[in-house]
This record gives structure tokens, sequence and C-alpha cells, in this order.
């Protein structure tokens, strides 16, 4: 990788960038996995928008974006887990890439600096919900060091399973 890769913290202004990656990502992430309905739902670009809006206007959360060369590629977000079992836990919310760059390390560059991020905001231990069937995700996951734990949920229709680590 030769390229110029920078990675900011979101603002006010970048609900369009984070909406677009986000339900591009989705779109290419779980098309097998999710039904048609579910998907239409969760990558209505305008409801995205909203939704960004309304996190970066309250303060929601850490998010941030990566670029390559200018061009925004991946998003991570995360805060203080929510589920109350796990409340001494920093909770990785999501991070997605666009799947033109799937593969080139920087889904990776980017996790390695929300880790850090989590660190320096004083979390020991990180979770994560990722769906049972997406076993892209979970090879990279494990790959960073997430362990498969016993707990899991439904959404949308299908299972999610929970991962952690330490830091």
């Amino acid at each position: 990788m030769k390229n110029n890769i920078k990675i900011d913290k979101v603002k006010i202004g970048d609900e369009n960038i984070l909406a677009y990656i986000q339900t591009e990502a989705w779109k290419e992430a779980f098309s097998k996995i999710i039904s048609n309905e579910d998907m239409e739902k969760y990558t209505d670009i305008n409801k995205a928008k909203e939704m960004y809006t309304m996190i970066l206007n309250e303060k929601i959360g850490n998010g941030f974006i990566l670029s390559i060369d200018g061009n925004p590629h991946c998003i991570a977000y995360f805060d203080k887990s929510r589920d109350d079992e796990f409340k001494d836990y920093a909770e990785i919310i999501c991070i997605h890439s666009l799947a033109s760059n799937w593969g080139n390390g920087y889904g990776s560059i980017m996790m390695k600096h929300i880790l850090k991020e989590i660190k320096e905001s004083g979390f020991n231990k990180v979770m994560l919900w990722v769906f049972e069937e997406n076993n892209r995700a979970r090879k990279f996951y494990e790959k960073h060091g997430f362990i498969l734990s016993d707990k899991t949920k439904e959404f949308c229709d299908s299972i999610e399973v929970m991962y952690f680590r330490e830091l």
C-alpha cells in the first residue's frame, strides 16, 4: 500500500459520507444474509443520513473515517457497550468499508486505530456483534484477536454472535 491514508474523527457535515459507506457496505456484505425487505429498510440512504445527522448532532459514540488519497473508504464507530451485561466493555458498533478495496488491508488499519482509541478512552475490554453467517467479517475479527463468545441474539431474522477481546 503506497497510498496516502488518513483517519479523521467524524464531525457534523460527514453524515452523507457515513450514510453512503454504510449502505453500500451493507448491500455487498449482507445481501445473502438478510431478507430483501430488511435490506431495503437498512440501506435507505435518506434514513441513514437522518440517523447519522442525529448521531453527530447529539455527539453519540466515537466515529472515524479512513480516506485513501482523499477518498473516503472506511467508517468505524465505537461507544460503551449497549448491553447491560457488558457495561465495562467498549462496543465496536460498526466497521464498514467499500467493497472496491476489500482485502487490501485498510480495514486492518482502521481496526488498529479504533482499538488504540478504545484503550485511550479507558476501556480494557471490547466486544462486537456480527452476523453468524458473515464468515469474511468473522475471520477478520479473529485475525485481530477477537474471541467468539457463547452469546447470540437475533437481528433481521438472522443470528448475530458476540466476539470480545481484552486490550
